[in-house]
């Protein structure tokens, strides 16, 4: 079964030894973006220099709708016979919110509260990026739903660092 895996950077190494997945996204700031995990093919591996701000005036390098674009853009090569794994420095913020967006590009719209409940089952310690999530919405036009729904599953857990976890990915719907 196709399935999006979210983990930290921590995690990341050992994601790609137990899954073998056919693409890795890093979302990690520019200054500690990392190269190509050894063994992995570099157009197979999307890496977003952004900083885990949540308002564009409140830091250098925040997310952009440029970054959500390329995002989705490098997902349309994945064909979910192997895992896609996303991670960011802890597998909270950006890390949740790309798989949230992926998520929600492959379903119809409508979807958006199922999915964010999906993600809150299966990661207690979820926040996904609201910044991110509000540019995909555009992107997406989702009218609001992808904003709605990250806010009906409140904050997650604080915690430092996240614990890596799978979200089954169903085909595209139309």
């Amino acid at each position: 079964m196709p399935k999006i895996i979210v983990t930290p950077l921590s995690g990341l190494e050992q994601t790609i030894r137990d899954h073998r997945p056919s693409h890795v996204v890093t979302l990690l700031s520019p200054e500690h973006m990392i190269e190509t995990p050894a063994g992995f093919e570099p157009a197979r591996h999307l890496r977003l220099g952004m900083n885990d701000v949540g308002d564009p005036a409140l830091g250098t390098d925040p997310p952009t709708a440029g970054h959500i674009r390329t995002l989705l853009e490098f997902a349309q090569d994945w064909d979910g016979k192997a895992p896609l794994v996303v991670h960011c420095w802890a597998g909270v913020s950006r890390s949740t919110a790309a798989a949230f967006i992926l998520m929600c590009e492959r379903q119809s719209p409508g979807r958006e509260r199922a999915i964010a409940s999906a993600l809150r089952l299966r990661a207690p310690h979820a926040s996904p990026n609201r910044l991110m999530v509000r540019f995909a919405d555009t992107v997406l036009n989702r009218n609001g739903r992808m904003v709605e729904a990250v806010e009906s599953i409140g904050p997650g857990t604080i915690v430092t660092e996240g614990i890596p976890f799978s979200l089954p990915l169903l085909s595209r719907v139309s």
